[in-house]
C-alpha cells in the first residue's frame, strides 16, 4: 500500500529565497535515496501562517510503510538536521504519514 510522508513547514520570510533553495536540494537528496517515487510541493493556503511567516507542504511518495520505516531511523535525523543547522529557530516542521485508502 502506497504511502505519503508529509512535511508541513512554516519558515520566516526573512529567509525566503534561502530556505526554498534548500529544500529544493534538499528534496533532490531526499528523492536519490532508496525507496522514495516522488515528491510533490505545495504552498499552505488555508490555514494561513502566521505574520511574518509562510508555509509549504512537502508530500514525499513511497511504495510502503517498509521503506519509509527503513528511511526514519538513520537517513531522517542527518536530513532534519542540515536544515536545523542552517536555519536555527527560523522554521517549524510537523510530519504525518498517509496510507491510500481502498
Amino acid at each position: 500500500m502506497a504511502v505519503i510522508y508529509e512535511v508541513e513547514l512554516e519558515v520566516d520570510r526573512g529567509v525566503e529565497a534561502e530556505y526554498r533553495a534548500w529544500l529544493d536540494a534538499h528534496i533532490a537528496e531526499i528523492l536519490a535515496l532508496p525507496g522514495f517515487l516522488g515528491a510533490s510541493r505545495f504552498e499552505r493556503l488555508d490555514p494561513p501562517a502566521p505574520e511574518g511567516r509562510f508555509a509549504l507542504v512537502v508530500h514525499y511518495r513511497l511504495p510502503d510503510a517498509a521503506a519509509l520505516a527503513a528511511y526514519l531511523p538513520a537517513p531522517a535525523p542527518r536530513r532534519r538536521g542540515d536544515g536545523l543547522t542552517r536555519f536555527p529557530d527560523r522554521f517549524s516542521a510537523r510530519r504525518r504519514v498517509l496510507a491510500e485508502s481502498g
